[in-house]
């Protein structure tokens, strides 16, 4: 009888590729009278013993094969918090530790055991889902949960005081959703948690599964979207790991050329094997099912679209058409979106994807990869290249900023102001602004009012709002002590609190990201002056514009086609309460013609380093 009850059917849905729920097959769930059934795939292993670990003693149990020939199970008695490993005999005489990789629960970072853990209980107040508008505004708080605050001792905060201060954070300074940078279980934290060993597994540094589950629970509360990071394009080589799991490569691909990432000194699995698009899919359907996160950002999509991902010219085989595409992690992409939306009606996916791929978010129907949203890398590049320049050479530079209109409506794009700019000597946001140090906020308030004016969904990592200068160090705390202290950075907070909300309330600068009806350039060419203007509309007709001297001199009377009509400046990054100068006092401006066949424009006085923007005043 095969251990486990009706799993024949389930094990042969798993070889086929189609069952999305393997963790329910596989790794440790309850059997009822203080059984535990354990199952593990090992299709290389000639035997597997099941070792727990409980009151300072271990107990080894030899496992049984399925009817599948490939995997082995055993159901044993066990208790909730006990350790396992499961003990691999090779077909060349070795012997591997190995932790499940379907474990709930991790004992990292003080060993690399499982730890047999119930799930979480059900959300008890919360819809599953609820379809998604992308007409609706985004802006993402990204967060990673290890160092946004740290104990005076330098100890993490827990889920629970997380979910006591992060939540109501959130909350207060006005983001409509928050990301968290990888929390399934990784054995390095300097990896910051991107070398993923425990894909079922929330990291157990900051507590437990349930503790997790009730931190979402708490945003949802709140009205707030989760997102978290998803990892399925490599995994580290910790030998204890997926790491030639049964004594050959099994989860990663055993060809040459697309075994390795050498850039991460990592493994790539193997897309196309039908039991690994099953694990990563299944990982990305526990989170969804288990945790009723609302989306999922995939980490490094170009690596999983390439097969010269990394690699030096010439250094791998082409496809089967004789060009780079890896046709397999292509399929497999396809697959794991059209799965999440089959089963999660409004889930989100966004893809970090940094080329020039077609259809990354058009639908798997209509030959795309079936993505919601992706990364807007280039704007990134871009606008933080001509922010460093002195303002005196910024005019040699004018198009790193009006370049990614040319594009910005091939896709649905989010614009990130990422964890990736703020280290490795890259410096924090603030830092990056050219000048002295009031020019330095007076740049970030600047560069972040054409971040919300331009067409996309906001993306902005945590510190930023507090004008940190020291880079994120994943081994500390934020400095949010510089907002209480110093008057300049809490003012910075106040500017990013009014224009998360001026966003989410103001619809020309959401309801149309994806097309020319909702942007109107009105000053595109002026590299003399670093001036830029252009309008954003709504769809009922509402305009914003928004105007913006990146030079380092005041522009007095600047001239400014626009619709005839009354303009009211509405915000201000010069206003004296976000630290500026609050040199412009005027603030309602009236069309005039200079001749009749002339156009209509306005005079504006514009401090440097400034954005205002105007509404129409009925």
């Amino acid at each position: 009888m095969e251990i486990g009850g009706n799993s024949a059917e389930r094990l042969k849905k798993f070889h086929s590729g189609n069952e999305f729920k393997a963790y329910e097959i596989f790794g440790c769930r309850q059997a009822g009278n203080g059984a535990y059934l354990f199952r593990v795939w090992a299709p290389h292993a000639v035997e597997v013993s099941l070792c727990i670990i409980a009151h300072g003693e271990e107990r080894r149990h030899l496992m049984q094969k399925c009817c599948d020939g490939e995997s082995f199970a055993i159901e044993v008695c066990a208790k909730e918090g006990d350790k396992y490993y499961y003990l691999i005999s090779t077909s060349d005489g070795r012997q591997l530790e190995k932790a499940d990789p379907y474990a709930f629960k991790s004992d990292l970072p003080a060993t690399f055991y499982s730890v047999v853990c119930n799930l979480p209980n059900p959300t008890s107040y919360m819809p599953l889902f609820t379809p998604y508008d992308l007409n609706l505004p985004m802006n993402v708080y990204e967060v990673n949960l290890l160092s946004w605050k740290r104990h005076s001792d330098n100890s993490y905060y827990t889920y629970k005081e997380l979910t006591e201060e992060l939540v109501p954070y959130v909350k207060e300074m006005g983001y409509t959703h928050v990301e968290f940078m990888p929390v399934t279980e990784f054995p390095f934290d300097g990896s910051w948690g991107y070398q993923v060993t425990g894909y079922f597994a929330i990291t157990s540094r900051l507590g437990s599964p349930n503790d997790f589950k009730n931190l979402i629970d708490a945003f949802h509360y709140e009205g707030i979207k989760v997102i978290l990071d998803f990892v399925p394009a490599h995994f580290p080589k910790d030998g204890w790991g997926l790491y030639e799991f049964d004594g050959q490569p099994l989860y990663e691909c055993a060809l040459w050329d697309r075994m390795e990432h050498g850039g991460w000194g990592t493994r790539r699995y193997d897309y196309g094997r039908p039991e690994i698009d099953n694990f990563l899919i299944s990982s990305a359907y526990f989170l969804f099912d288990i945790y009723r996160v609302d989306g999922l950002r995939i980490d490094a999509v170009a690596s999983m679209l390439y097969l010269d991902y990394d690699r030096a010219q010439g250094d791998f085989t082409p496809n089967i058409y004789g060009d780079n595409r890896n046709l397999e992690g292509i399929e497999f992409i396809k697959k794991l979106n059209s799965a999440i939306k089959q089963n999660f009606t409004g889930a989100l996916t966004f893809a970090e994807e940094s080329t020039a791929f077609p259809k990354v978010t058009a639908s798997v129907q209509d030959g795309g990869l079936g993505f919601d949203y992706k990364w807007n890398m280039g704007w990134m590049n871009d606008v933080l290249f001509y922010c460093r320049q002195d303002p005196y050479f910024r005019n040699h530079h004018h198009n790193k900023m009006t370049f990614s209109l040319v594009y910005a409506f091939t896709e649905n794009f989010i614009l990130p102001l990422s964890h990736d700019e703020v280290v490795h000597v890259k410096g924090s946001i603030v830092n990056k602004m050219s000048g002295n140090y009031e020019d330095k906020f007076a740049g970030e308030r600047t560069l972040l009012a054409f971040m919300y004016a331009h067409p996309g969904k906001k993306l902005n990592f945590m510190g930023y709002e507090v004008a940190q200068f020291k880079e994120w160090d994943y081994n500390s705390g934020l400095d949010l002590f510089l907002a209480d202290k110093f008057p300049l950075h809490k003012k910075m907070r106040q500017f990013v609190k009014t224009l998360n909300f001026f966003y989410r309330e103001t619809k020309p600068l959401y309801e149309i990201d994806n097309g020319w009806e909702g942007f109107k350039w009105l000053v595109v060419d002026d590299n003399y002056n670093n001036l830029f203007a252009f309008s954003r509309y709504s769809k009922n007709g509402e305009s914003l514009t928004a105007v913006f001297n990146f030079s380092g001199v005041e522009l007095q009377q600047y001239k400014i086609g626009i619709d005839k009509g009354k303009y009211r400046i509405i915000l201000n990054t010069d206003n004296k309460r976000f630290g500026g100068t609050g040199l412009l006092r005027k603030k309602v401006f009236s069309t005039v013609k200079e001749a009749e066949s002339d156009g209509y424009f306005i005079k504006i006085d514009i401090p440097r380093l400034t954005c205002v923007y105007l509404i129409k005043e009925k």
